[in-house]
């Protein structure tokens, strides 16, 4: 069995996205942007690259997907918010670190959260990645009640 070792270090901060959990979400929300991509990975026919510093980008009249770099997924989810604020959704697959400051910052402003059971396998790895994952969606403005589950999203497909 080999082991990729950048999954237990800070070797990378780009977790290619499972198609699997990609495609069932994408069935729901329909994504036309994903913010976060190269062009070998990009989930989306439109997307933004790192030259293209989605950070800076507007997002908004989209349902964009975003998988970001985790050495900066703080400043890539304040955006996530700030442009579903101007009226884009944002549907964001990130590391479930409920103790840290973005976290904790981005689920007061999310209108769901979906804990996924289970560790995903990103990319090619044959390896469960170190941490557990989260599906964080922001929406435009509206009332709604926050939805926070435990998505066995393997048993949705």
């Amino acid at each position: 069995m080999t082991i990729n070792p950048a999954l237990f270090s800070s070797a990378t901060d780009e977790w290619a996205t499972p198609q699997d959990l990609f495609d069932l979400l994408a069935r729901e929300f329909a994504f036309d942007l994903d913010v976060c991509a190269t062009p070998g990975n990009a989930k989306s026919e439109y997307f933004f690259t790192k030259a293209d510093d989605g950070l800076r980008q507007t997002w908004t009249s989209r349902a964009a997907w975003m998988n970001p770099p985790y050495s900066a997924v703080a400043a890539w989810m304040e955006k996530a918010a700030s442009e579903a604020a101007k009226g884009a959704t944002v549907v964001c697959l990130v590391p479930a670190r409920t103790d840290t400051k973005w976290f904790q910052a981005a689920f007061e402003k999310a209108s769901e959260v979906r804990f996924l059971k289970g560790r995903l396998k990103f990319g090619e790895s044959k390896n469960s990645a170190p941490f557990p994952s989260a599906v964080v969606v922001f929406e435009p403005p509206r009332t709604f009640v926050k939805s926070v589950t435990c998505w066995n999203w393997r048993k949705t497909q």
